[in-house]
C-alpha cells in the first residue's frame, strides 16, 4: 500500500514540474512515507526525521513532508510540536496537502493545482472535478519499466483486530468505484504493466461498505477482461470473508493467479479470541481444505504473530503444530509489538519476554524453511510459466502464478514476457531453471 501511495506522490510532484533528486542534499522536497504497524517501523521513521534536522537547518527552504500512517487520517496536529522541522503532514494515500502547499508557494492556478493532485484517491471532490482520476500515470522513472504494479481498491479497515493500529491510522474501510479501478488498470497496462495486485487491508471485504455494491468477485471479472493484462493478484484476505464464490472466480478467470494470502495469526482459539479475529482454528483448517479442493495447485500464504499478550508455551506449541500440519507455501512471521490506542495496548499486558518472542520466531522460521524446501523440491524437472520482471545480476527474475521466484539465464530480452521454464534447482527461497525448448520471447516491434 505504501509503495502505491509513494508512486502517487511522485506522479503528483512531476505534474507540478518536479523531478527526482539524485541525492537528498540536492532535494527541494523530501517526502517521508511512514508505516507504524510495528514499533520498529515507527522508530525508523523517527530516526530518519531526526537525521533530517541538520539538513533543514542548513537549508530552511527545503520542504519536508511527513506522510502515511504515522500522521493518520486525523492529520498531523499532534505531531507539530514534536517535529517542528516538518512543513506539511499528509494522511495515508493523500498527496493533496503537499501539492496544495507547493502550488501556493509557486502561485499555481486552482486548475493547475487540481490537475496535479488528481491522484489523491480519497478526495471525492477531485474525482468529481476530474472523471479521469483513475487514469494514473506512473512516475517517469518507472514508466515503461514496471512489469507489476499495486492498485489500491479499498482503503482503511473496519474489522479492528485488538492488535492492529490500521483502523486508527488509515480510517474505516472505503471502497473505490469499479470504473475508477478499471481505468487505472488500463492506464497501467498502456504504460507497460502486465500484472496488477489489488490491495486492501482486508481485500475480500471490497464493496461491503457500499449498499448493494459490487464485491471482489465482480471486480475480478471486470479486471480480467482488460486487454493486455496478463495476471491479477489480490491481497490480503481474511478467513471470515473468503467465500466459495471468490474461490470459484479464481479457478475460472484465466488471469487471476492461484495464490491466496490468508493470515491465521495464531494456532490456538484462546489467542484468536483475544485477537478478535472472528474464527477458530478449525474454521481455518476447513478454509485451507476448501481452497485446496477448489484450487489443487494453489499456493497459500499466511501471517503469524508470536508473543501476543497471554500467549503461553502451550498456545505457541499449537501454532507450531498447525503450521507443521497445514504445510503452507509462505508464512510471514512477526513478533507482537504493542501499538498505542489499540485494545491490546489498553487492556492487555505485553507479558511475553522479548527473548521468548525471538525464540518462538526462530522455531517457526526454521520449521517453515523446511516445509517450503519440501514443497519447492516437488517442482524439480517440471515446466512452469513465469512472468519475467527484471534482469537481476545477469539472470532473468520472474514469478510463477503461485508467486514463487524463479531465475534463469538467456541472452534474449525477456522483461515483461511470459516464459516457460524447466526447474533445475530449488531452495526454500527461490528456484533456478532454463527456458523450455519451445519457449522463445516474441520479437519486439
Amino acid at each position: 500500500m505504501n509503495t502505491a501511495d509513494s508512486q502517487r506522490v511522485a506522479s503528483a510532484l512531476e505534474n507540478l514540474g518536479y523531478a527526482p533528486a539524485a541525492q537528498i542534499d540536492a532535494a527541494d522536497v523530501i517526502v517521508l512515507n511512514t508505516c507504524v504497524v510495528r514499533q520498529q517501523a515507527e522508530d525508523s521513521a523517527v530516526g530518519r526525521l531526526t537525521a533530517l534536522a541538520p539538513l533543514k537547518e542548513k537549508n530552511p527552504n527545503v520542504v519536508i513532508n511527513l506522510m502515511g500512517c504515522m500522521v493518520g487520517v486525523k492529520g498531523g496536529e499532534r505531531l507539530r510540536k514534536t517535529f517542528p522541522l516538518v512543513d506539511v503532514f499528509s494522511p495515508p494515500s493523500e498527496p493533496g496537502p503537499l501539492v496544495k502547499l507547493l502550488a501556493e508557494r509557486e502561485g499555481l492556478s486552482l486548475m493547475e493545482a487540481e490537475t496535479a493532485r488528481r491522484f489523491a484517491l480519497q478526495d471525492e471532490l477531485t474525482t468529481v472535478l476530474n472523471p479521469q482520476a483513475g487514469a494514473f500515470s506512473l512516475p517517469l522513472a518507472e514508466t515503461g519499466k514496471l512489469v507489476s504494479a499495486h492498485v489500491p481498491v479499498v482503503f482503511g479497515c473496519s474489522h479492528a483486530c485488538t492488535f492492529c493500529i490500521i483502523p486508527f491510522r488509515r480510517g474505516v474501510e472505503r471502497s473505490r468505484p469499479v470504473g475508477e479501478i478499471a481505468a487505472e488498470v488500463r492506464a497501467l497496462v498502456a504504460q507497460g504493466v502486465r500484472e496488477v495486485t489489488l490491495l486492501g487491508q482486508i481485500v475480500d471485504r471490497y464493496g461491503k461498505d457500499v449498499p448493494d455494491g459490487p464485491d471482489l468477485t465482480a471486480l475480478l471479472r471486470v479486471i480480467n477482461d482488460i486487454e493486455g493484462l496478463e495476471r491479477i493478484r489480490f491481497l490480503t484476505s481474511h478467513p471470515s470473508y473468503m467465500t466459495d464464490e471468490l474461490l470459484h472466480a479464481v479457478a475460472e478467470l484465466p488471469k487471476v493467479c492461484e495464490h491466496i494470502e490468508v493470515p491465521v495469526q495464531a494456532g490456538h482459539d484462546e489467542v484468536l479470541a483475544a485477537m478478535k479475529r472472528g474464527y477458530t482454528v478449525d474454521d481455518y483448517r476447513r478454509l485451507v481444505e476448501r481452497i485446496r479442493a477448489r484450487l489443487p495447485n494453489a499456493s497459500i500464504a499466511t501471517d503469524i504473530i508470536v508473543g501476543f499478550p497471554g500467549e503461553t508455551e502451550a498456545h505457541f506449541q499449537h501454532t507450531h503444530d498447525l503450521l507443521a500440519e497445514l504445510k503452507l507455501d509462505v508464512a510471514h512471521l512477526a513478533r507482537y509489538s504493542s501499538r498505542p490506542g489499540t485494545v491490546a495496548e489498553r487492556r492487555m499486558a505485553d507479558d511475553v519476554p522479548e527473548d521468548e518472542k525471538l525464540q518462538r520466531l526462530k522455531l517457526l522460521d526454521e520449521l517453515q524453511a523446511g516445509i517450503v524446501g519440501e514443497i519447492n523440491c516437488r517442482l524439480l524437472g517440471q515446466t512452469t510459466e513465469i512472468l519475467v520482471e527484471e534482469n537481476h545480476k545477469g539472470k532473468w527474475k520472474g514469478r510463477t502464478r503461485t508467486n514463487k521466484i524463479v531465475f534463469f539465464e538467456d541472452e534474449a530480452d525477456w522483461k515483461g514476457r511470459l516464459a516457460r521454464v524447466v526447474i533445475q534447482k530449488t531452495s526454500p527461497w527461490s528456484m533456478q531453471g532454463t527456458p523450455a525448448a519451445q519457449s522463445k520471447p516474441p520479437v519486439r516491434r
